[in-house]
């Protein structure tokens, strides 16, 4: 089993949040689904700049083995960069077993022919820190959490103009005016609501008129968006969509690895029909569509959902 501590997704930092004050619950989580599936050995790719967090971990992991040597699979902590392509599971296999973090091209899949070779079940960190919650407090008691007709509980990392940006802690299916009523003490002195990004860099731009959608897995697909990691940026009056889109497009440019077409060339094309004061809009809708459906992996595949919501919501700030 690999579990992914890497946290690429700008805007995304609820990983760490958590491991800071809750270390173990991981673990007793990570443990139980490596029980479940029979698993052998495990691997954490913990990012290299979380220095607390790994410390944290070996000390839980150090006093684990002391208490149960044996009943212990083997558990490794693997250091990552920051790649934003290790964010993609089979990548981040290739990173682990010290190699460039690049897709592999499927089949076999993970599940099959993963890490060193071995069937491989890979998790986020969130997924397993649930585990021992539920376990306790019986699936019921989660699913009723939900808002709007969703189930469950969701970790929101909101930055951007609020006044309590952090991890929030809310029922799936709130939406972007309640979490930020609610949960983040509404928008900064002299700010006012214009967009937000519902799931990070890669989730899409969505304006303020969106605001009552519920914030969920499936919610936002219509929109041309999705949740994602639930990376929440909130964007004002006194900020740009289009601005937005261009440092993203960038981003994406420096962190593809390059392996295919579509994304190496598309996202630097994009980045320079962007720059400019008026788009070419069919030219960057034909750009889109080719890397959507060329690029082998989730980054090329996902890194025009920006430029498309612009597009679409804010055409006054590119025509």
């Amino acid at each position: 089993m690999a579990v992914n501590i890497d946290e690429g997704e700008p805007g995304t930092f609820k990983d760490r949040w958590y491991l800071e004050r809750d270390p173990h619950r991981f673990l007793e989580g990570m443990l139980v689904a490596a029980w479940c599936a029979g698993v052998g050995e495990i691997w954490i790719y913990l990012r290299d700049e979380y220095a607390g967090c790994r410390a944290i971990l070996e000390k839980e992991l150090a006093l684990l083995k002391a208490d149960a040597p044996c009943a212990l699979p083997p558990i490794h902590l693997r250091r990552g960069a920051g790649a934003y392509i290790c964010g993609e599971e089979s990548a981040m296999i290739e990173s682990i077993e010290g190699k460039r973090g690049m897709p592999r091209l499927r089949p076999p899949y993970v599940a099959q022919v993963g890490l060193f070779g071995r069937p491989t079940l890979e998790h986020n960190m969130e997924t397993v820190h649930w585990v021992r919650e539920i376990v306790e407090k019986g699936a019921p008691w989660f699913a009723a959490q939900g808002r709007n007709g969703r189930k469950g509980l969701r970790s929101f990392s909101v930055s951007g103009r609020v006044k309590k940006p952090g991890v929030h802690l809310a029922p799936a299916g709130i939406t972007l005016k309640e979490l930020v009523d609610e949960y983040c003490g509404g928008m900064l002195p002299g700010h006012e609501l214009y967009a937000y990004l519902p799931g990070g860099a890669s989730g899409g731009i969505l304006p303020a008129s969106k605001a009552d959608i519920p914030l969920d897995f499936d919610t936002l697909q219509p929109h041309g968006c999705f949740i994602g990691s639930a990376a929440v940026v909130v964007l004002s009056t006194k900020d740009k969509a289009a601005s937005a889109a261009v440092n993203l497009m960038k981003f994406f440019h420096d962190e593809s690895c390059g392996k295919c077409t579509p994304c190496r060339v598309g996202t630097a094309k994009a980045v320079i029909l962007m720059q400019e004061k008026r788009w070419n809009q069919p030219l960057l809708n034909e750009l889109s569509q080719t890397m959507m459906d060329a690029s082998i992996c989730g980054l090329g595949q996902a890194a025009p959902n920006p430029a498309l919501s612009v597009m679409k919501y804010f055409p006054n700030e590119v025509a």
